[in-house]
C-alpha cells in the first residue's frame, strides 16, 4: 500500500508551528515565507484564531445547509464591510470550487458557454477551473470539452474582438497572478476590460483565491485597480489553514434555489475560522501592514543590489532573476531553513508569508538571498 504520489515533496516532516516558525520531527526550525501556497494569512497558531475554533468545537462543528447558519450571515456582513458595493455570499470549501461555481453561475445568468481567461492563469484543478488554467499539461481529455480562450494581459484589442461575439459568459482574471509568476495587468487594461464586459454582456470574475483577504495591501486585489466585478472568488488566506472558500455575487443577481450547492461549504467551523481571520486582520491593521512591508522589502532588495526584478504587491511578492531559481530555493531551504515558493515561471521566487510577519524577518530573508547571489 502507498500514497498516490502526485506531489513533488521535500524530505521534511513538520510536526508543530507557531507564528512563522515550523519545527520538524528532528527538532530543526524553519521560517515560513510561503504559508503553504499563501494559505497562512495570520500566522500559525494565532491565539485568537485557535481559541475561536476551540470555542466553536465546544458548541457545534458541522451541520449541512438544510438549516440556517447565522455565522454565514455574519461573515457576509463582515466581508461586505470591506467592499464598495453590496454582494451576496455563497460558501464552498476550496479555491477551485469557488472558481467552478463562479463560472457556472455566470453561465446560468448569461445563458452562454464560453470563458475568456489570460495567459499564465491558474484557477484550480476541477473541470472548468482547470480548463480556464493556462497549463495544458494538467488538462485531461475530459477538461478540453470546455470552451476557453486565453489572451495576454494588455491585448485589449483581442479581448474586444472575442467579447464582441457575445458568446462569452464571463472573463476571469487574477489581478496578481499567483502560480503564473506574480504578473499584473495595467490599471488601464483592467478598466478597459471592465468596460468591454459591460458593453458585451459578459460577467467579470475576479479570482481572489490567492490575493484576497489583505494579501496585496487591499482587502481584495481588484480594489487596487478600481474594478467592480460581478463575482469575486476567494479561498486560501480566508481560513488560515481551515478549508473554506466562497464567492461574492453582486446584489443585482437573484439566487435561484438549487443552481449551486455544497455539503461542507459554510459549515460552522469554516465560518468561525474566516471570522477569526477577519478579526485579526482588522484588529492588527494587517492590510496597512502588508503595504508597509512591501516597501520594506523593496528597500532591502535595492540596498542589497539583488540581480532581480521585484514583482507582485503587498505580501504577495517575489523576485524574477531571469534565470532558473530552483537551486537558489533549495539553498534557502536546506542551508538557511527558509521556505519560499516557486511558480510556473522558473525564474521567479514567490514570497507569501503570513501578514503578521515583521520587518526583521523581511530583512533576514533578503540577506539570505543576497548571500547565495554573491
Amino acid at each position: 500500500m502507498s500514497l498516490y504520489q502526485v506531489y513533488a515533496q521535500y524530505p521534511i516532516t513538520i510536526v508543530s508551528a507557531n507564528g512563522m516558525r515550523l519545527v520538524d520531527d528532528k527538532g530543526e526550525t524553519y521560517l515560513d515565507y510561503y504559508g503553504g501556497h499563501a494559505v497562512i494569512s495570520v500566522g500559525h497558531g494565532h491565539p485568537h484564531y485557535t481559541q475561536a475554533l476551540h470555542d466553536q468545537l465546544d458548541r457545534i462543528a458541522f451541520y449541512s445547509n438544510v438549516i440556517e447558519n447565522p455565522l454565514q450571515v455574519e461573515l457576509d456582513q463582515r466581508i461586505n464591510a470591506h467592499l464598495e458595493e453590496p454582494y451576496q455570499l455563497f460558501m464552498c470549501s476550496t479555491g477551485a470550487e469557488a472558481n467552478e461555481n463562479a463560472m457556472k453561475l455566470a453561465s446560468f445568468k448569461t445563458q452562454r458557454k464560453k470563458i475568456l481567461a489570460f495567459k499564465n492563469s491558474f484557477h484550480g484543478r476541477t473541470s472548468a477551473a482547470v480548463a480556464a488554467t493556462d497549463s495544458p499539461k494538467i488538462w485531461a481529455p475530459l477538461n478540453t470539452g470546455h470552451e476557453v480562450d486565453f489572451v495576454p494581459f494588455e491585448d485589449l484589442e483581442k479581448c474586444e474582438q472575442l467579447l464582441s461575439s457575445r458568446a462569452y459568459a464571463a472573463v476571469i482574471i487574477e489581478t496578481v497572478q499567483g502560480v503564473g509568476g506574480l504578473d499584473q495587468p495595467s490599471i488601464e487594461f483592467a478598466k478597459g476590460l471592465q468596460q468591454l464586459c459591460e458593453a458585451h454582456g459578459s460577467m467579470l470574475i475576479a479570482d481572489e483565491v490567492q490575493s484576497g483577504f489583505g494579501r496585496t495591501g487591499a482587502f481584495f486585489s481588484f480594489q487596487r485597480f478600481g474594478l467592480s466585478p460581478d463575482i469575486i472568488s476567494m479561498a486560501k488566506g480566508m481560513g488560515n489553514g481551515f478549508p473554506v472558500a466562497g464567492i461574492m455575487v453582486k446584489q443585482q443577481y437573484q439566487a435561484v434555489q438549487g443552481e449551486l450547492g455544497t455539503t461542507f461549504g459554510g459549515n460552522f467551523l469554516a465560518c468561525r475560522a474566516a471570522l477569526a481571520v477577519i478579526d485579526i486582520i482588522e484588529n492588527e491593521n494587517l492590510i496597512a501592514h502588508a503595504k508597509r512591508l512591501e516597501q520594506v522589502f523593496r528597500k532591502a532588495v535595492s540596498e542589497a543590489s539583488l540581480p532581480a526584478t521585484i514583482k507582485g504587491a503587498g505580501l504577495m511578492i517575489g523576485l524574477d532573476f531571469k534565470t532558473p531559481t530552483a537551486e537558489l530555493r533549495k539553498k534557502l531551504l536546506f542551508e538557511d531553513h527558509l521556505f519560499v515558493g516557486s511558480s510556473s515561471n522558473p525564474n521567479v521566487v514567490r514570497i507569501l508569508p503570513a501578514l503578521t510577519i515583521d520587518q526583521e524577518a523581511i530583512i533576514h530573508l533578503v540577506s539570505c538571498i543576497k548571500k547565495h547571489c554573491a
